[in-house]
């Protein structure tokens, strides 16, 4: 019974899986699909039953050709509002990635069991917490009961399932191995949120400290030394060097506080559009990748972000173009991307995977060969995810190498404000102690 729901199922998704081998033909639907808005609906079945979802769409009349083409008798379709909008705090709404791993860990073992599609989603659905992904997965198991593929109601919730996850899903159903994708999906994103806590973890200590640096910095010029000042004026001698550009510092920044705040704003609020702006995020990716210390941290993070993506793709039987059309889309920098499109270009023309990849030079010339190695052997997905585990063991190492040699150069740069300033502020006092004795 279940693996009759699974070929039912499998069927009408093959051409979603094989129709974008043509060069960039997957990125058109996806634009196309952003432009839309939300809409919630409300439909009836052929048995009169009620389904409730939600669903992208241009406007309320795509919506009810969409549903009607489903079997269904749209009942109520209205834009999803502001008060729908799920507020994303801890136990208060919106899918996390841990929900998502759940989901797909619990799935995947439903599925190997034997258990139909529909009621392993109904299972899910009943016991999940979130009140985002509760509702969400209901709206999936209506649109497969509707006749709809799984990876094709996926697509209606891409704030949650990524084209990652869709393309992987449609091949597995394409295969009849949608068990297997799975695991490989919750294994891929297990070692992918894993890597980026490390990565978060390493900027933590030192943003932490960067601002305690900066309060204390603020405090002692605005509130301290304007003390210590008065202070000096009473003694009516002159300061010590020191001392006096400690003073001025604080003067400076007292009188002119309010156009530094609104100062930093501009500069946070353009930086912010810079790196928005397509041609400024282009040049803020390139930067990042050849800075010093940070620069090849965040390589390696790529390079292993590429190699277990496409790995996993090409290992759950997604077609080569395809699989490189999406790894570009998650690869997180322009720079990367950009280098994986004029791979996947030159493949259309009929060429290897290795030579496109070492005329970027954005690759190791070890992680060229090595893919070249096992396009040679008929192993690249092995190879792919060898090199993904490498990378992810030489991510870890940099964060530990980074995080050290950070460390003591904070803690200097910490009490040297501090000491700097004090020493400052009492060189006057030792000075009159020296005058009186």
């Amino acid at each position: 019974m279940a693996q009759a729901a699974t070929t039912k199922t499998a069927s009408p998704a093959s051409a979603t899986v094989t129709q974008p081998a043509a060069p960039r033909a997957p990125a058109m639907p996806t634009t196309k699909k952003k432009q839309g808005a939300q809409w919630i609906w409300e439909a009836k079945t052929r048995n009169g039953e009620v389904k409730k979802g939600e669903m992208e769409a241009n406007d309320a009349a795509a919506v009810d050709a969409r549903l009607k083409s489903l079997g269904l008798t749209p009942s109520k379709v209205r834009k999803k509002g502001i008060f729908d909008t799920d507020i994303a705090l801890p136990g208060v709404g919106g899918a996390t990635q841990k929900d998502l791993l759940i989901f797909t860990r619990q799935f995947a073992t439903m599925i190997d069991a034997g258990l139909p599609l529909v009621q392993c989603l109904e299972i899910l659905g009943s016991q999940t917490e979130n009140p985002t992904m509760k509702r969400t997965i209901f709206a999936i198991k209506g649109r497969v009961e509707a006749g709809s593929t799984f990876s094709d109601a996926l697509k209606d919730h891409p704030k949650i399932f990524d084209e990652l996850y869709v393309q992987l899903c449609a091949a597995g159903e394409v295969g009849g191995i949608l068990d297997t994708i799975l695991n490989r999906l919750a294994a891929y994103k297990e070692k992918a949120d894993k890597l980026a806590r490390k990565v978060k973890g390493a900027m933590v200590y030192p943003t932490v400290v960067i601002m305690v640096a900066i309060g204390v910095t603020a405090l002692l010029l605005l509130k301290v030394t304007p003390v210590f000042k008065k202070m000096f004026g009473d003694f009516g001698s002159a300061l010590p060097g020191p001392t006096q550009f400690v003073v001025d510092i604080s003067d400076w920044l007292v009188a002119n506080f309010l156009y530094l705040i609104v100062g930093i704003i501009v500069v946070v609020v353009a930086s912010t559009a810079f790196y928005r702006n397509k041609k400024g995020r282009e040049i803020f990716d390139k930067v990042v990748l050849k800075a010093p210390l940070f620069g090849d941290l965040l390589r390696k993070v790529a390079v292993a972000r590429f190699t277990r993506t496409l790995g996993t793709m090409v290992s759950s039987g997604v077609p080569i173009l395809d699989a490189l059309d999406v790894t570009a889309k998650t690869a997180g920098n322009r720079t990367i991307e950009a280098a994986i499109y004029y791979v996947r270009t030159k493949i259309s023309e009929g060429k290897n995977i290795a030579g496109p990849l070492a005329e970027t030079k954005v690759f190791p010339s070890m992680v060229v060969q090595m893919i070249g190695v096992g396009e040679a052997t008929g192993a690249m997905d092995q190879m792919l995810n060898k090199i993904a585990d490498f990378y992810d063991d030489e991510a870890d190492a940099a964060v530990s190498a980074l995080t050290a040699l950070i460390e003591p150069i904070l803690m200097v740069f910490l009490g040297g404000v501090v000491g700097g300033f004090l020493i400052a502020m009492y060189l006057p006092i030792f000075s009159i102690a020296g005058a009186i004795k």
